[in-house]
Parts: C-alpha cells; sequence; structure tokens
C-alpha cells in the first residue's frame, strides 16, 4: 500500500484509538508509527541512508528525509549518510562540520512484509509505553494497601488483577492456608515495585507487618491523623501478633482507641487477618518498661538489660514461666521482634541458684587470694565487692562500713590485694615475655599485663600487630547468621574494654607508628560530632 493513497487522518485516527485503550500519550504511538515508517523506508532506499519520517499531528500527512550530516574528510565512513565539507557545498552555502542537509524523498510503497514490519514496532513501542506508565503509577503506591480481583493461581502464586496491570502474591505472603479462586476480592500491601525487562512487576504481601499498620491506619482515625503512632509490628502471620503504640496527646489512650468501641476497631483488622490474635501495647522509651508491656499477658518479676550486648534477662515467677514463653515460643519471639532485643527467660529459682553460683565463686576468689576465712569473704561479696580491683583501691572509708572491719584491717587487706594483683602481673608480664611479646607493645600505654598476655596467646605480639587488629576482634560484637545473632568473642572481651575503647587504642597505636596523620584524625572527630549535632537537631525537628 502506498501511505499517499491511504486516507492520512486514519493514521491519527488510529493513534487515538490505540493510545485511548492503552491509557498512554497519543503522541508515542505516532512517534513509533514514524519510526516503523522510516524503517519501511530504510528498506526500500537502502539501510546506510538516514531516512527519517515525521507526521503531522494535526492533518497525517507524512513526510520522508533523506538526512545528510557534513564531516570531516578523515572521519568520512558512510557515504549516504555523510559527506565532505567540499561534497556538501554544491548543496549548501557555507557548510560547517556538523551541519546537516535535509531533503524530501518520494513516499514509498509499503509491502506486505514492510508493513508487517511496522506493525510489530508499533506494538512494542506501544507495549514499552504502557509498562512506562504502569512502573509510573505504581512506584509511588509502594508501601500502601490495594484491592484487587484474583484473576488465576500458578504453582500456589496468585495472580491479582489490580485496575491498570498484574500483580503477584507469592505462596510465602499467604496468611497460613490461605487458598482464591478466580474473581474473588482480596485487599495486599504493595511491598515492593520492580522495573523489569518484561514489564513492572508488582509484589504484594499479606504477612508483612507494614500490612497490620496500614490496616489500623485505616480503621483508626487517630492513627491516619497522626495522633497515635504505630511504633513496631511484630507478627505470626495467621496465629498471634503484637503492636505498639504511643499516644502524643495525653487525653487519649492508644490502646482504647485501637481496641475501638467494644473492639470494633481491632475486629475489622483481626476478620482482615484470618483471625490473627492481636495483642495491643503501649510503647515505652524505657526498654525495660516496654519488654515488661510486650510480654503481656505474663507477669515479670525483674528486668535485667544488658545494653551492650543488646540482650535483656527476664525474670518470672514459675507459673508464668509457659505463658511468658508461649506455645512454641510464640510470645518471647513476638516480644524479642518488637523490642529488637534478644531475651532470655527464667524463673525466679532459676535466677536465684545463678546468683548463689556467682556469691559462692567471688567468696572463694576473696578467700583464695586474701588468705580470709569463709565468714569474711561472704561479708566483702554481701557488701558488693566483685573483684580484687576493687578492694585495693576502694577509699578506705568504704571498707570501714563492714562490720568488725578497724582501720588496721582494712589496710591489711588493701596490701595483701593490691601484694597480689600485683604478684599477678608479673606473672603475665613474664609469660608474655616468653611468649615473644616485644617491648613496644609491653611500653604501650593503655594495656594492662593480663591483657598483653591474652594477645601474646592470640598470636599479637607487636604494636604493628595489634595496630592491625579490628576494634571487634579486641572487644568482641554481635553478628547476624541466618537471622540469629551470633556472639563474636573478642581477645580483650574478658577486661570489659568496651567497643570505643578498643578502637581509641587502635588508633592512639597507629598514630604512634606513623600510619595515622593525627590532624586528619581530629577533623575526622570533629566532622563526625558536627554531623550527630546535626542527626539530633533533624530528629529535634521532626
Amino acid at each position: 500500500m502506498a501511505i499517499t493513497s491511504a486516507n492520512q487522518l486514519e493514521l491519527l485516527q488510529t493513534a487515538e484509538a490505540v493510545a485511548r485503550e492503552k491509557m498512554i500519550d497519543p503522541g508515542l504511538v505516532v512517534e513509533a508509527m514514524e519510526e516503523s515508517l522510516a524503517r519501511a523506508a530504510k528498506s526500500r532506499y537502502g539501510a546506510e541512508m538516514d531516512i527519517r519520517v515525521s507526521i503531522d499531528r494535526k492533518t497525517g500527512k507524512a513526510t520522508f528525509t533523506r538526512v545528510r550530516t557534513v564531516v570531516e574528510e578523515e572521519e568520512l565512513e558512510n557515504y549516504q549518510s555523510e559527506f565532505t565539507v567540499e561534497q556538501a557545498k554544491q548543496y549548501m552555502a557555507d557548510p560547517q562540520v556538523g551541519d546537516t542537509f535535509v531533503e524530501e524523498v518520494p513516499p514509498v510503497e509499503m509491502g506486505r512484509i514492510a508493513a508487517q514490519s511496522a506493525k510489530q514496532v508499533i506494538l512494542q513501542k506501544v507495549r514499552e509505553a504502557e509498562r512506562d506508565r504502569q512502573y509510573e503509577e505504581f512506584k509511588d503506591r509502594a508501601g500502601t494497601i490495594i484491592n484487587g480481583v484474583v484473576k488465576r493461581e500458578e504453582y500456589g502464586n496468585v495472580i491479582v488483577d489490580v485496575g491498570a496491570g498484574e500483580a503477584i502474591l507469592r505462596r510465602n505472603e499467604k496468611i497460613g492456608r490461605e487458598s482464591y479462586r478466580p474473581n474473588d476480592r482480596v485487599r495486599c500491601y504493595i511491598k515492593d515495585v520492580r522495573r523489569e525487562v518484561r514489564g513492572p512487576q508488582i509484589f504484594l504481601s499479606r504477612t508483612a507487618p507494614e500490612f497490620m499498620a496500614e490496616l489500623f491506619k485505616m480503621e483508626v482515625p487517630e492513627i491516619y491523623d497522626g495522633i497515635i503512632e504505630i511504633k513496631a509490628v511484630a507478627r505470626d502471620p495467621g496465629s498471634r501478633a503484637k503492636i505498639a503504640v504511643i499516644s502524643y496527646d495525653g487525653s487519649i489512650d492508644p490502646v482504647g482507641a485501637c481496641v475501638g468501641m467494644r473492639g470494633s476497631r481491632v475486629q475489622a483488622v483481626v476478620n482482615e487477618l484470618q483471625g490473627e490474635k492481636i495483642d495491643i501495647i503501649p510503647w515505652n522509651e524505657d526498654q525495660p518498661t516496654f519488654l515488661v508491656n510486650a510480654l503481656q499477658p505474663a507477669e515479670v518479676s525483674k528486668v535485667v538489660l544488658d545494653e551492650e550486648a543488646g540482650k535483656i534477662e527476664v525474670v518470672v515467677p514459675e507459673e508464668q514461666l509457659s505463658l511468658a514463653i508461649g506455645r512454641r515460643g510464640q510470645n518471647v519471639r513476638l516480644a524479642s521482634q518488637l523490642t529488637a532485643l534478644d531475651i532470655d527467660i527464667m524463673t525466679e529459682a532459676e535466677e536465684s541458684a545463678r546468683r548463689q553460683k556467682e556469691f559462692e565463686a567471688r567468696t572463694k576468689l576473696f578467700m583464695d587470694s586474701l588468705d580470709l576465712d569463709e565468714f569474711f569473704a561472704q561479708l566483702l561479696v554481701s557488701e558488693g565487692f566483685t573483684n580484687l580491683e576493687e578492694v585495693a583501691y576502694v577509699e578506705i572509708d568504704e571498707l570501714l562500713v563492714i562490720d568488725g572491719v578497724d582501720e588496721g584491717t582494712a589496710e591489711e587487706l588493701q596490701t595483701r590485694a593490691r601484694e597480689y594483683l600485683e604478684a599477678q602481673a608479673k606473672a603475665a608480664l613474664d609469660n608474655a615475655r616468653a611468649l615473644g611479646v616485644e617491648e613496644s607493645l609491653i611500653e604501650f600505654e593503655g594495656l594492662t599485663p593480663q591483657m598483653i598476655e591474652a594477645l601474646a596467646k592470640d598470636d599479637v605480639k607487636t604494636l604493628e600487630d595489634f595496630a592491625t587488629c579490628a576494634d571487634w576482634e579486641l572487644a568482641g560484637g554481635w553478628t547476624s547468621v541466618d537471622g540469629e545473632r551470633v556472639k563474636d568473642d573478642g581477645i580483650l572481651e574478658p577486661f570489659d574494654v568496651s567497643l570505643e575503647e578498643a578502637q581509641d587504642l587502635v588508633m592512639t597505636a597507629r598514630v604512634l607508628l606513623g600510619w595515622v596523620d593525627p590532624a586528619e584524625l581530629e577533623a575526622a572527630a570533629e566532622e563526625a560530632e558536627e554531623d550527630g549535632e546535626g542527626d539530633t537537631d533533624q530528629e529535634a525537628g521532626a
């Protein structure tokens, strides 16, 4: 067919119809048509030529042009689409490198193959435009709830029609053993939207903690308005969940607002989540208090927090142990997710036995090292003394408060403790030297003889060896392996060296060795301090 013989307005009408059907810009369809006509023209005039087609957006008239570019003589490669300045002079008045010469060429007759090729180009362009539109529409909707209609199920994954496209609800994102039939309505959380070669992929979820938070936002106006905030959510999908809330208005009870009149608000969420039981917990900045709330309905006797390790010990009465742990550890697991802490639960009897064991160990330490009888050693432990350093270097007045201890006895106790510690230090230093530790490490300020001995046993024998250590290698730390928190033991961890102290020691060693410029170190510290202040200001503003 000849493009000239066709009704020229038909091109524009076709473009409008396709654009309306696919909900894309008609200009994109016209561009696709121009490209397809240009491709057909190249097959007629030659692939080497730069043939371009322009369709008038009002009349539909297609204009075919050949474009040639002026290039340097040595750069001339394609004689059909390029020419030199000399060659261009017969067509142009004052040709310069980079100028283009455009001349109109006759329209082409489109054969069957060319027409089929043009159709494929148009369809491809339309598909790409449709995918871009879908991606643009959904990329900003990630993190929200959407209603859809089930189209089909494939290998346990549910394909959901979400209006302007299809989304996928994976098997592991469904609650329990949910099953859907075609045309069932389903409400999901848009977890992720990705641009992929085969088009935008919209991933849905019904198990994400955020899904529950969004459901509460829909049911509780105070959450939507920002008066109440959801601080944390932990879920065992389809079974049980815990949600922590806080109110910024003293007159509004956050838990009561989320429960609603006769439980109407929370019941609406429970029904959507297939009967999932929900514990609504008041959030508290004080972690131990928050944890006590999170372990509801179990009663807690005592909480011991280890902030550095991110662990917390909870003591409960014997009869509350099974309730605190929950069925298959569900209650304590959800409380751990909610508080982001590792929780160790023990009964009062277990805690008492542990404290007794510690009491006996400290008593024996004082008996053996200070040559005391059992009664006197127990007195020291009862008064809160846990190690020899405390006895040796504490103010003498703190020893005098112990029953039966006068000034002479207190001085004798401190003398014995100091002599024992000095003997231990000498033995440790002798052992370290025997292991081959160099004087550069022994003379390094900040390390005790026992620390140097521990380093030597780990093959750290020079100041250079010490300077290459990482802070966590010295102080220890926690890492996550397959979702489980795993303890990394540090060389100096038995000496209560913190991560910050280890970092300072290592950096000091590097400065002494000339590996680090002290000025650069100070500048970096000042910059970090300023960043910290900026973050604080930002949080305060938020």
